[in-house]
């Protein structure tokens, strides 16, 4: 294995190039280069995997007939682990046969190109595979950014994607499980199993106790990809009234009433909660419409909610 430095502007994206041909690698390799690319050789396909364990490529070109592993079994191995789910593949392949082409595209790859090859389709193809990944890659972290990790399931149960957010929550709240799985940890796929079928709505919630913490997954919607879109949620005892605390500059007491007025609780019912007398709650009421800067319960409650759900 070797890699490359790029030679100019270009796309400015690394791919890995996987053959086994002296010819066709310096080929490739001179190509793409010109075209502002970094790329990564690999030989074979145990030195493809190999490299991914130490880099994860924009794109990568596959040999589809190789010695040992050939590209197809390779684009299968890396297409099982899931940090490279979405991962594009382009085959190269001499092999005009339709079943070939579509041997290699259930294995995992999104187009394929014919050898000999020619410059302007390579670099088309190449081009319009890294954007569709960009912007896919954008989109998820977009979401990370605007604090709502996501991710996405296949009608087999299989992530399709995760949020680098939404991973790392996953990880940390079920020990074994890692991003390379392509499902769900057990408890947690079998929460989302509740909200499948065609006739779920848009937001519906389940959620799944995880020690101290309550994982709360909404369905967002379905898209034409046939992948389903969940937001994760991770809810600790506390958390509403941390959030409400510092919001609006309330003490814990305060916050405490304010949380229960916006589930709903009346006076009394909230004075037996906190075991408080009912005056006490009022007293707290008035100090939390003061610092809200509201007039009345009803407004109090709405900010409260509106807050919450953000």
């Amino acid at each position: 294995m070797m890699s490359a430095k790029p030679t100019g502007g270009g796309m400015g994206a690394t791919i890995l190039v996987v053959d086994d041909t002296p010819e066709s690698l310096h080929f490739l390799t001179t190509t793409l280069e010109h075209a502002g690319i970094t790329v990564l050789i690999a030989v074979d396909g145990l030195a493809a995997i190999e490299l991914l364990e130490h880099i994860t490529p924009d794109l990568v070109l596959m040999d589809a007939v190789m010695p040992g592993l050939d590209g197809f079994k390779t684009t299968r191995r890396i297409k099982a682990d899931g940090r490279f789910r979405h991962l594009p593949v382009i085959f190269m392949t001499g092999l005009t046969e339709t079943e070939h082409v579509v041997r290699g595209l259930e294995a995992g790859a999104v187009d394929y190109v014919h050898k000999p090859i020619v410059v302007d389709e390579l670099l088309a193809r190449v081009s319009v595979h890294l954007a569709n990944a960009r912007i896919s890659q954008g989109s998820q972290l977009a979401l990370d950014t605007a604090g709502r990790p996501s991710f996405a399931i296949e009608d087999d149960g299989m992530t399709s994607w995760l949020t680098p957010l939404a991973a790392a929550t996953i990880e940390r709240l079920f020990p074994g499980w890692t991003p390379r799985e392509v499902r769900l940890p057990e408890a947690l796929a079998a929460a989302i199993g509740r909200l499948a079928g065609p006739d779920v709505p848009a937001g519906a919630q389940t959620s799944v106790q995880v020690g101290d913490s309550v994982v709360e997954c909404t369905f967002l919607r379905s898209t034409s990809a046939k992948e389903r879109l969940f937001r994760l949620t991770e809810k600790r005892e506390g958390d509403a009234e941390r959030i409400l605390a510092e919001r609006y500059g309330l003490t814990s007491r305060e916050a405490e009433v304010l949380v229960w007025i916006s589930r709903g609780k009346q006076n009394r019912e909230i004075s037996e909660i906190l075991q408080i007398s009912p005056r006490t709650v009022n007293k707290h009421l008035e100090q939390v419409f003061e610092k809200m800067g509201v007039e009345n319960r009803a407004s109090a409650t709405a900010i409260a909610v509106a807050t919450l759900t953000q």
